[in-house]
């Protein structure tokens, strides 16, 4: 019998599952960014004036800003780095077509460079250049399927409705209950909501949870702290 393990379903797909992981990170960070700007502007509203109609206009209006700079933020970053992944591709196609033998003598070296025998590399390159050269040269030399591009739609989407279902906790929180519980309700829910982010964040990255709680409760209980004493101020100075 061999001792050799075949390989699992998990580990031929854990590229997949590395995506899925960065796309659930970001996720989890753009609720963060959500709930604790959306806090901050409401708690700092909410220092100076009571009036639910204020509140709530206040945090709609940071809710949509916020969510729409995220998403545009993403937009642009993720179609820079789309833009610059094709004109990777390009230029490897270009050379493919202009000079083969170098682009296989190149391939055979970075796979030598990865460990392989010489004569085995020199195999394994002209088998892959045979069967798909730019797939191989892509993700080889540059570390890009030429299948799975980011997509800049998706990633704004994303980003927007990440940050739009974190900062509608505090909203909501300021807003609906009655005058006298408003701050202590979404100071609670932040901090938890924020805590709960902190422990998923770490979860994700494989870290320690305790630090990723404190840093990121800690912050958003700061960012609290510092925006109501402003409304504070400013809603006793009459401005």
């Amino acid at each position: 019998m061999s001792d050799e393990t075949p390989p699992s379903h998990d580990e031929a797909h854990a590229g997949g599952l590395s995506t899925r992981l960065n796309w659930l990170r970001a996720a989890v960070l753009g609720a963060n960014d959500g709930i604790v700007s959306t806090a901050g502007l409401v708690v700092g509203v909410a220092g100076a004036t009571d009036a639910r109609g204020t509140l709530l206009t206040a945090g709609l209006a940071g809710l949509l800003a916020g969510s729409m700079s995220m998403a545009a933020g993403e937009y642009v970053s993720v179609s820079t780095q789309r833009d610059s992944e094709q004109a990777a591709l390009a230029l490897e196609r270009r050379e493919l077509t202009a000079a083969p033998q170098a682009e296989l003598a190149e391939l055979t070296g970075l796979l030598e460079g990865k460990g392989i025998a010489p004569d085995l590399a020199r195999d394994v390159a002209e088998q892959l250049t045979d069967h798909d050269a730019l797939r191989a040269h892509a993700e080889v030399e540059l570390g890009i399927d030429p299948d799975a591009l980011t997509n800049p739609w998706h990633a704004a989407g994303a980003s927007f409705l990440a940050f739009t279902a974190g900062a509608l906790l505090p909203l909501l929180a300021i807003v609906l209950p009655p005058e006298p519980l408003r701050l202590p309700v979404t100071v609670v829910a932040v901090l938890a909501a924020l805590v709960l982010c902190g422990w998923g964040s770490a979860r994700l990255g494989e870290a320690p949870a305790g630090r990723a709680i404190l840093r990121n409760a800690g912050g958003g209980a700061l960012a609290m702290a510092v925006t109501h004493l402003a409304g504070v101020l400013l809603g006793a100075a009459g401005v």
